[in-house]
């Protein structure tokens, strides 16, 4: 079995310690731009070099998030922290948006690049891709069955890291427009808000966006054995004594020594801990919030937890290598890289006891309060001498102070300065895309109406003869999410398009797009790829994109400073979808029985939202109201979609008919992010 590794969640200095100090391999830390936790405290320029040098001086890793989705207005600064980054001497980055992985590749190339989890790789098509990228690791989206990371560890060379204990968010990383809609604070950009943990209510059950917090300590070796190398505990947010606790629970159970889960449920848990995705379980049994129970447990172990971190672990195995003449004494020490000599005092001629290997050796191998111990210690002592215990203790402390300082040594990665590359598009006629069911098309317009037909995979399968009625103006929408327990139906359909004569798909996920392409589709992106910059562009052009709608999360001024050599568009209309689920709050107690597809759920304020299910496979919930741009300026867009879902016949001709004539929309509506400043 290959070498695990514990990797632990670091929002300060006192976590850093006790994620340490109780065992971690690796740590993930921010700076203070770019990381999907910006309200942790954190680590600025210098303190990341100090991180970075006590975590090595400790054979721990260093991990920096650099996760987040980045502006136009923000690549220069995300090079200089790519600068501060590299000559921290950090092991790896942790990245999502492919804008700050293609700027690592072009000035630190040394660097290895983990694919984030807010990348939502999910199947082994987006694994792959992920890998070709350059990513040499790939942080798995949370949603998965013990069976389909199997698959994906067994099929790909790159590391697998999974979570194993913390926070789930209701969401599909990476997927979530919530907290941005809601209240301008993009998850995206490490600002969420967690909106989804307020009292939302479907069905007369309250909390419905809420899961419980993840644990799989018990099935950690289960992981170790398919091959996964990374164990990764959320927390970033959380507070010393929890961390200290969830490192110690998976290093207890990597050694299959007992694990005391009611601590580790005392620190903090949502009603307890769940394993539903990992077991393919994806019940009401996985929803449950922090109740006061939960709180009040907590005050009872803290002082316990704090004691698991107190002192220093003997960590570092050091080979001593010790001897003495009439002329001199030396010691050797050594801990596998690095060696020092220390030369000591001149021996006496001993007048009692002569100096022995059992008193070298005791004071020696006193190394208690330093992350070192004795592995192996060699003497070779003449006969009749005599030196103090003072004199041998000087000789280890001046040893261990010497390879302390070598361990420190900071050993940053090279900077490239590479040549800046300039884009140009020459803008093409607006093209107006609907995206809608089959029979609502058929029913509200007729095609002269739209330059692009978006119908749903599952539609097009179900009415082929969509495929003839809209002929070149047709596109596929493919799935949104396809996990891996179903990836291999959705290549076989994939095959089935290509055989009905369709040529176009839209993607929305790095898996899809790539599969796709490998059937020779052309390729359109889809505002799920999450595209806010000039730089993610570009790369998606490289992907094979045909053209792109970006991120709606992207305001104007910035979407017109987008560089571009295939179309930019926007969506114009439509209800956003606002979360992706994996495991549906619309089901009962009996699951999907009974479910029509659509329900409504409501906030706090009793407002409405609507969650669309998806074939069974995932849902979404809508946005409250729905996005409508048709009366604002959007010239600099190369085609709008209106992407219509549950509307009837009468209200998709109404919007279409506003929308054209650049009227305003007489019901509740929202300009969206396009109009408003996202922090």
């Amino acid at each position: 079995m290959k070498k695990t590794e514990i990797l632990a969640p670091v929002g300060g200095k006192e976590q850093l310690i006790a994620a340490v100090r109780c065992g971690a391999d690796a740590v993930y830390l921010g700076t203070q731009r770019f990381n999907a936790r910006n309200n942790a405290t954190n680590f600025g320029e210098n303190e990341l070099a100090e991180a970075v040098t006590y975590c090595h001086e400790r054979n721990v890793k260093v991990y920096v998030t650099m996760n987040t989705l980045v502006t136009d207005n923000e690549i220069s600064d995300v090079i200089n922290e790519i600068k501060v980054i590299a000559n921290s001497g950090a092991d790896a980055v942790i990245i999502q948006d492919l804008a700050v992985a293609e700027l690592w590749k072009q000035y630190c190339p040394s660097m290895p690049l983990h694919a984030s989890t807010q990348m939502t790789i999910h199947n082994l098509s987006g694994a792959k891709k992920a890998e070709e990228l350059g990513f040499s690791r790939i942080v798995l989206a949370r949603e998965l069955s013990f069976e389909e990371i199997k698959t994906i560890t067994g099929n790909v060379n790159a590391e697998i890291e999974v979570f194993v204990h913390g926070a789930l968010c209701m969401s599909v990383s990476g997927t979530c427009l919530l907290s941005s809609m809601i209240g301008s604070r993009s998850g995206n950009r490490g600002r969420c808000a967690q909106p989804c943990r307020l009292n939302f209510n479907v069905s007369n059950r309250e909390y419905a966006l809420s899961l419980k917090d993840l644990s799989l300590i018990e099935n950690i070796n289960d992981l170790a054995e398919i091959g996964v190398k990374s164990f990764k505990i959320e927390g970033r947010m959380k507070r010393p004594e929890y961390v200290a606790a969830s490192v110690t629970a998976v290093r207890k159970a990597l050694q299959k020594e007992n694990v005391d889960m009611d601590t580790l449920k005392a620190v903090f848990s949502r009603s307890g801990f769940t394993k539903g995705y990992f077991e393919a379980k994806r019940t009401l049994e996985m929803f449950g919030y922090r109740r006061h129970e939960d709180v009040t447990a907590m005050s009872g172990v803290l002082r316990e937890l704090t004691q698991l971190y107190k002192d220093e672990i003997n960590k570092i195995p050091v080979d001593i290598s010790f001897s003495a003449d009439k002329n001199g004494s030396c010691a050797v020490f050594s801990d596998g890289i690095n060696d020092v000599t220390v030369t000591g005092d001149v021996p006496a001629e001993a007048r009692t006891k002569p100096l022995d290997n059992e008193f070298v050796n005791k004071c020696m191998t006193k190394l208690g309060g330093t992350y070192f111990y004795a592995d192996n210690i060699v003497t070779l002592i003449d006969d009749n001498l005599s030196l103090s215990a003072s004199q041998l203790n000087n000789m280890r402390r001046e040893g261990i102070e010497k390879l302390s300082l070598l361990r420190k040594q900071i050993q940053p990665k090279e900077i490239h300065s590479p040549e800046e590359k300039r884009r140009s598009f020459s803008a093409s006629n607006r093209l107006q895309t609907f995206r809608l069911r089959f029979e609502l098309f058929a029913q509200a317009f007729d095609d002269e109406k739209a330059d692009k037909i978006i119908l749903p995979m599952t539609e097009i399968l179900n009415h082929p003869e969509a495929v003839e009625l809209f002929g070149r103006k047709l596109i596929c929408e493919l799935p949104f999410l396809v996990f891996e327990n179903d990836e291999e139906k959705f290549l076989s359909c994939l095959e089935k398009l290509k055989n009905t004569g369709v040529k176009e798909v839209l993607a929305d996920n790095i898996g899809t797009l790539s599969a796709a392409k490998k059937y020779g589709f052309r390729i359109h992106g889809g505002h799920g790829l999450n595209v806010l910059n000039s730089v993610s562009f570009a790369e998606y052009e490289k992907l094979g994109c045909s053209d792109i709608t970006v991120s709606p999360e992207l305001a104007m001024p910035l979407f017109a400073k987008i560089t571009n050599t295939v179309p930019k568009g926007l969506l114009g209309y439509g209800f956003l979808p606002l979360m992706r689920f994996r495991a549906c709050p619309a089901q009962s107690e009996k699951g999907c029985a009974g479910c029509r597809g659509l329900t409504v759920i409501k906030d706090r304020l009793g407002i409405d939202f609507y969650i669309l299910c998806s074939s069974k496979k995932y849902s979404s919930l809508l946005n409250s109201v729905p996005l409508y741009i048709g009366d604002k300026p959007y010239d600099k867009a190369d085609f709008v979609t209106l992407y219509f879902t549950f509307e009837n016949r009468e209200k998709c001709k109404k919007i279409f008919s506003a929308f054209t004539e650049k009227q305003s929309l007489n019901m509740k509506k929202t300009g969206g992010l396009y109009f408003r400043e996202l922090l």
